[in-house]
């Protein structure tokens, strides 16, 4: 495989030698994004928030640390009812309140949400949770079904790998250099992907999006902390839950998925047997999580 650079080919596709298909190719997104819009909160902190759909049940979906409403949303196209996207304090258009930050202040943003909402069902990723599992300590009946895709952490602080990535990022976005941003942007695609017009696409959403709104430096002090002090607060939490984990994943170690699925007294865990799900499993993860949660 041809290494990654940046920016890509001005055809918008990977650069191929000798003979191949000669339709255009294109790594832009497909649809414009849809308008977001900031709610304030009991907490004081106005928060991005994105509402599609109609109907019951509402699903609030947190996202992963670094990520927001943009890398959230695929994991809810095939679910029905209405569904609520939205953007941590410090990531996007949300505030950025003075620091330093714990899990409880980022489940005081989702409880937020989910409350405005009224969302009775939640999906957290990564980051997302772990915030989900703090608010579950304090209000454990506070949603009817729950999933849990790559938890991060649980009542360990993550690993090294996490915080390097984290500190370049930032680095990189506080330089505004697109290249340095695309260069950490891109390891968190299979190597397969990275030199594909999908690859692109997503990398060109991701840029868009750091390099406008920034990131808050306040985020790395999170990757010393952990949801919870201790696992077992989560017996008390009787909804239905979908933990998923992957092998493979240095940043979500399976072994915490297992962990949390253990945790939760009506949990289900499924570990998919490589990384990078969204891209290789992308059908069945939908299918998952829609059939899961469309009860």
């Amino acid at each position: 495989m041809r290494g990654f650079r940046w920016p890509p080919p001005p055809d918008g596709g990977p650069r191929t030698w000798g003979p191949g298909p000669g339709a255009p190719r294109t790594g832009r997104p497909a649809l414009p994004e849809p308008e977001t819009e900031l709610v304030a909160t009991p907490h004081g902190v106005r928060l991005e928030r994105l509402v599609t759909g109609t109907g019951e049940p509402g699903t609030v979906f947190a996202h992963g640390l670094a990520n927001g409403i943009a890398t959230t949303r695929p994991f809810a196209s095939a679910v029905t009812g209405r569904k609520v996207f939205f953007q941590f304090r410090g990531h996007g258009r949300s505030d950025t309140p003075p620091g330093p930050w714990s899990y409880l202040d980022l489940a005081r943003d989702l409880r937020a949400v989910a409350d405005l909402s009224g969302a009775t069902r939640a999906f957290g990723a990564s980051l997302g949770a772990g915030a989900l599992c703090r608010l579950l300590v304090e209000s454990p009946e506070r949603f009817e079904r729950l999933v849990f895709f790559l938890p991060a952490a649980l009542d360990r602080p993550r690993d090294t790998s996490a915080r390097q990535w984290l500190a370049d990022l930032l680095v990189a976005v506080e330089s505004g250099d697109a290249s340095a941003v695309a260069d950490v942007v891109s390891t968190e695609l299979p190597p397969a992907v990275r030199n594909t017009p999908a690859g692109w696409a997503f990398l060109r959403q991701r840029l868009d999006h750091l390099l406008r709104d920034g990131l808050a430096a306040d985020l790395a002090g999170l990757l010393d902390q952990t949801p919870l002090r201790d696992a077992s607060a989560l017996c008390a939490v009787t909804a239905p839950a979908l933990v998923i984990g992957c092998v493979g994943d240095d940043r979500h170690p399976v072994e915490v998925a297992e962990a949390l699925a253990a945790a939760l007294p009506a949990a289900t865990l499924h570990v998919y047997d490589r990384p990078g799900v969204l891209w290789t499993e992308r059908a069945d993860l939908r299918d998952r999580i829609s059939t899961f949660l469309n009860v």
